[in-house]
């Protein structure tokens, strides 16, 4: 049984607008559209979605993980990202022993003008060693798929803190504009003045 792993860590800084991004966060499909292309994604819930991964080039083989996502948010307004399934296209003779667990938080805290964002992700995957792999050195190829993994990570974490801040900004706006729209609005049967 082969086991790759990687780890990547978040912080970001962000400037609280009219309203916090605390109330931004309470919405999980905003912050897993941060993390991936929307064409990647599926909602099956309110907190549940189904995740299409690229298909992932190691060493003779490629796959193209399907996961399903647990996005919920803690008492204290930690959010709290788990896998719950995966199925893999491309290789289906792996998928018996193919285990892909992905686990994320990210916490707020409220420091001034601003909010500081900390998170974590933690991906592991565990197979069989496929026939065609099992003359390779068990070094080289964990040195391959941990690399591999931390490259899924990175890409989403960059992603994150790209999205999240523009996604974050245009919901204020959208929601602040709704508000003001909504304040001018005279219910029938008043007097207009």
């Amino acid at each position: 049984m082969l086991k790759f792993h990687a780890s990547q860590n978040l912080t970001m800084t962000v400037l609280n607008q009219a309203i916090s991004i605390e109330h931004y966060l309470r919405q999980p499909q905003r912050l897993v559209q941060a993390v991936t292309a929307r064409t990647q994604l599926e909602q099956l819930g309110p907190s549940e979605f189904r995740l299409k991964l690229r298909p992932l080039k190691f060493m003779t083989f490629s796959i193209e993980p399907i996961v399903d996502l647990q996005v919920v948010a803690g008492a204290d307004g930690t959010i709290y990202l788990r896998s719950q399934t995966c199925k893999i296209r491309g290789a289906e003779y792996l998928q018996k022993s193919f285990i892909f667990n992905l686990a994320g938080k990210l916490s707020h805290q409220n420091i001034g003008a601003a909010t500081m964002l900390k998170g974590t992700a933690d991906l592991t995957v565990q197979l069989e060693l496929p026939p065609a792999l099992q003359l390779t050195p068990k070094p080289i190829l964990e040195t391959a798929g941990n690399a591999l993994l931390n490259g899924i990570l990175i890409t989403m974490k960059n992603r994150l803190e790209r999205q999240l801040l523009q996604d974050y900004h245009l919901w204020v706006q959208t929601t602040t504009a709704m508000g003001a729209e909504a304040s001018n609005v005279v219910p029938m049967g008043s007097p207009v003045s």
